[in-house]
């Protein structure tokens, strides 16, 4: 019995047999759930490892717009396409770069080089808010960084190519690039989710090792799909850097659409997966969860709107998300946030 016990601890299923058809499944857990991460922890900030975890986020994010921006650059300057390495060479150098920067950064600050990653494992208490913020601001510092510095070899040419920023392209709607970049980006952070899920770690030891593989070849793929229509936002550190450093007049397609399908994929599996019953919770906790839901996320939706592109489309997107918010309101209560 000690042996199995120990085989659970590296990662073996400790049921030796499938249950058979029709049963019921399985009760008791195999694996250790981590708590809910607080929203505020006022020790990380004298950690190293915290400061660590964001200098990581910004040289990876930097890495990865100067590498993908340049791919970008070097297909459009090309007059033909032939000699170029295609649609399919930027989607391969957005996805590979991610595929090595998650690896060389998952043990440093979990290889989150997106916002809107992280944006989603805040709203799924897996990180606090204090951590969150600092690695957004970190992951926009390294996108401009990294956009700017291949404007400085450019020169004149990024200006005149395009400087890699998301537009939307001709002979779409927006309707078409919001629909594009919410399932993009759904996708994406699905993926994400399922490569760090507790559960599997546990019964498949392999499957953090792999992580950074399957993350990767999502945003490649999601690439291939979505560069024809608005380019392929998916990052909105990777919109704005380049945004900023060309032109800011297209910055907020990518982030309200990003922000979109993260809040989606969130809400998604508290109507699907049913609330630990033993699991206890505070009011804090409950009025938080209402606050976001509720408040918080339709009001950015509207300022963005408002600011940015005062359209009866994102006015009339901001009211069907508070609708989808108050729909989603009773399991969002009740589930942990």
């Amino acid at each position: 019995m000690e042996g199995k016990e120990e085989d659970v601890k590296l990662g073996a299923n400790k049921y030796s047999e499938r249950q058979p058809i029709g049963t019921s499944a399985q009760t008791d857990k195999d694996y250790k759930e981590p708590p809910p991460a607080p929203w505020f922890e006022p020790g990380e900030l004298q950690s190293w490892s915290f400061w660590r975890a964001g200098i990581a986020e910004f040289m990876a994010t930097f890495l990865f717009l100067y590498i993908t921006i340049l791919t970008v650059m070097g297909v459009v300057r090309s007059p033909s396409k032939c000699s170029t390495v295609g649609i399919q060479g930027i989607a391969w150098a957005f996805g590979g770069m991610i595929f090595a920067l998650v690896y060389c950064t998952a043990g440093i600050s979990g290889g989150h080089i997106n916002p809107a990653v992280t944006f989603g494992l805040l709203l799924a208490r897996k990180l606090s808010l204090t951590r969150a913020v600092f690695y957004m601001v970190m992951q926009c510092l390294g996108a401009i960084c990294g956009a700017g510095v291949v404007k400085g070899f450019q020169k004149s040419q990024y200006q005149m190519l395009g400087g890699g920023a998301n537009v939307v392209n001709h002979g779409y709607t927006k309707g078409d690039g919001l629909g594009a970049e919410i399932v993009g980006t759904f996708v994406l952070v699905y993926t994400v989710f399922s490569a760090t899920d507790a559960k599997r770690n546990a019964r498949d030891s392999h499957v953090p090792i792999l992580a950074p593989l399957p993350i990767g070849f999502a945003v490649f793929l999601v690439h291939l799909a979505t560069i024809p229509i608005t380019g392929t936002g998916i990052n909105p550190a990777r919109s704005l850097g380049a945004a900023i450093i060309y032109n800011k007049d297209h910055a907020w397609d990518d982030h309200v659409m990003d922000l979109l399908g993260r809040t989606l994929h969130w809400s998604c599996p508290c109507c699907i997966v049913p609330p630990d019953s033993h699991q206890s919770h505070t009011i804090q906790d409950q009025v938080l969860s209402l606050c976001v839901r509720v408040i918080l996320i339709p009001l950015v939706f509207l300022v963005k709107s408002v600011l940015s592109f005062p359209s009866p489309f994102m006015v009339g997107g901001c009211i069907k998300m508070l609708g989808i918010c108050v729909n989603y309101l009773p399991s969002g209560v009740c589930c942990r946030f």
